[in-house]
């Protein structure tokens, strides 16, 4: 009985960090595979400088998504496959005008 509430307490804690942290899941990729990932990137939006690189959460296409700054100030979120091919490019809502309220499901 006391492990199950241990277990319980330790789920909440881990989904309370979650919270915390956004409630976001994904990954963030370093080394090499986020070099790669990074080069693929900016070479499809054609300039920039990359802000962030995750695994893909499910909701893309992809193997990893990709956040680039690009010159004009606007964000794009490009979805790479696991060998670094463009699968999806989509706007990025986690900018800082992101009204997350208006983007819950």
């Amino acid at each position: 009985m006391i492990a199950a509430a241990v277990a319980i307490l330790l789920a909440l804690g881990a989904a309370g960090i979650a919270y915390a942290n956004g409630g976001d899941s994904e990954e963030q990729v370093t080394g090499p595979e986020a070099q790669k990932a990074k080069s693929a990137a900016i070479a499809a939006v054609g300039g920039g400088s990359v802000t962030e690189v995750e695994r893909d959460d499910g909701n893309g296409t992809g193997a990893f998504e990709v956040e680039v700054a690009r010159d004009d100030g606007s964000q794009v979120e490009i979805h790479l496959d696991g060998d670094y091919n463009v699968v999806g490019r989509q706007a990025d809502e986690d900018g800082p005008n992101d009204n997350d309220e208006a983007n819950e499901d």
